[in-house]
């Protein structure tokens, strides 16, 4: 994924969840870009560090500017929430992401896809008559290597892999992919401690057959693309770094 017109910025404040004010580094002036992620991203949405805005000025829009990346040290972090689903389907369709325990290969792939009470993000099929979905999560909390999600309570992530393990236990191959937004991770995890009844959530539908699975990206302030899986441990310890 390739943004086409990238402003760096600093990060000055977050006055609400949709919107950051950021000072330009060219001119120094102070611009209005809308966030595109909810969560919380307080570890790294700090004053003055650097962002980048994807310049996209149009009379329909409330902002020029949508912030898309933070770096963090030496490492960017996209917070896009939109692009998970994207690499999620190109990667699965390229052949990039492999999801295990299928005999054979996804011939049909569908968006936004209802079943039941929930909207999964991923219907696929496959050449030997399977049928699976797959939920995707982007994932931008980090901290000593270590990648967790959720960064803020989720009743909608939570209904969905609820909704997962239904789908699982009637048959359905049943995938939680979580799309990690940077690229330096030794491993994923659940943040037990942000949203205990989503761990649990996970852990029983990991024991009614859901498979869940991880893969990293490189980010830099204008791109974003799949490297490959890395592992994911329902157990691993984590520190938030805001608590």
């Amino acid at each position: 994924m390739q943004y086409t017109n990238i402003k760096l910025a600093y990060f000055l404040e977050r006055p609400n969840r949709f919107i950051a004010h950021c000072r330009l580094v060219t001119t120094d002036e102070t611009v209005i870009a809308h966030v595109k992620n909810t969560g919380r991203c307080k570890e790294i949405l700090l004053p003055e560090a650097l962002v980048a805005l994807n310049y996209q000025p149009s009379a329909k829009r409330k902002t020029d500017y949508d912030l898309i990346a933070v770096k963090k040290g030496e490492m960017w972090i996209n917070i896009d929430s939109q692009i998970p689903n994207i690499l999620a389907a190109n990667g699965l369709l390229q052949g990039t992401i492999t999801l295990p325990h299928l005999k054979g290969k996804i011939s049909f792939l569908k968006r936004e896809y209802m079943y039941g009470h929930s909207k999964f993000d991923i219907y696929f099929e496959t050449n030997q008559g399977e049928k699976g979905f797959v939920e995707v999560k982007g994932m931008t909390l980090e901290n000593h290597g270590i990648g967790a999600f959720p960064d803020a309570p989720t009743i909608r992530g939570k209904k969905h892999v609820l909704g997962l393990a239904e789908a699982a236990v009637s048959g359905y191959k049943s995938y939680l992919l979580f799309i990690v937004q940077f690229p330096k991770i030794k491993a994923a995890t659940i943040h037990q401690v942000m949203q205990p009844d989503f761990f649990q959530a996970v852990a029983q539908a990991e024991q009614d057959g859901v498979t869940i699975l991880a893969y990293n990206c490189e980010v830099d302030e204008s791109t974003i693309d799949l490297v490959g899986q890395v592992p994911f441990n329902l157990t691993q310890s984590f520190i938030d770094p805001n608590l």
